[in-house]
């Protein structure tokens, strides 16, 4: 019959937390595996959206355009936004891919509709 007294637990309690630390770390540190490839509708979609955006960019700075035709181009190119910050990306691809894409329309200041983050919000809920 084995005893266990107070310093062997201390002792083996402690080299558990060392011992799982340590493979923590290690394992945090290995480069993990995943599809680097975003996926094509998502790739579709900010396509989409930079076409739209050229546009809407035309629309504005040509001669001869009309204010409806830039308000046109405009509601594309939100609808296209829309789209992007909507889409439920679910592969750590597509999650990089809509982040670093929606960070640079961000810093250009455009996702500025309460629309747009009400888009990205939903896209991170589970469809039951």
């Amino acid at each position: 019959m084995s005893r266990v007294n107070r310093r062997t637990l201390i002792l083996n309690s402690a080299s558990a937390v060392i011992t799982s630390t340590v493979v923590g770390t290690a394992i945090a540190r290995e480069p993990q595996r995943r599809n680097q490839v975003p996926s094509r509708e998502l790739r579709a979609l900010i396509e989409a959206h930079r076409a739209t955006y050229a546009a809407f960019g035309r629309a504005v700075h040509e001669r001869g355009s009309s204010g409806r035709d830039c308000a046109r181009a405009s509601r594309a190119e939100e609808k296209a936004l829309v789209a992007v910050c909507s889409y439920p990306a679910v592969s750590e691809a597509d999650r990089r891919a809509k982040a670093k894409y929606l960070l640079k329309v961000e810093a250009r200041g455009e996702l500025d509709l309460k629309e747009h983050m009400q888009a990205v919000l939903r896209s991170t809920m589970w469809q039951a």
